[in-house]
This record gives structure tokens, C-alpha cells and sequence, in this order.
């Protein structure tokens, strides 16, 4: 079986060190709903971070 992982939403946030709390939370209550989180620091601006949401 194949796996697709769509991409739905990607956005640039100012980087906190609590973020990733947000993120983990999302994936633990929407995991269900076929949904993923991810968050990674951009390459270009280290203050800023990455904000992708994804369908599985």
C-alpha cells in the first residue's frame, strides 16, 4: 500500500521556544483526522520558523 502525504498549508512564524508544544499537541488530537503537523527552522532566517500542515 502507498503512503501520500499532501501538503495543505505551509507558513513562516517568528520562532518561540515553546512552539513545538503546539505542534505536538495538534498531532496527538488530529492524528485521527488523517492530519500531520510539522515545524522546522527556516534556513534562510534562523528567527523564523516553518509551519506545515499535511494531509496523510
Amino acid at each position: 500500500m502507498e503512503s501520500k502525504i499532501e501538503i495543505l498549508s505551509t507558513v513562516k512564524v517568528q520562532q518561540s521556544p515553546d512552539l513545538y508544544k503546539i505542534v505536538d499537541a495538534l498531532n496527538r488530537t488530529l492524528k485521527r483526522e488523517n492530519l500531520m503537523f510539522g515545524l522546522a527552522l527556516d534556513p534562510e532566517e534562523r528567527e523564523k520558523a516553518v509551519f506545515t500542515i499535511y494531509r496523510t
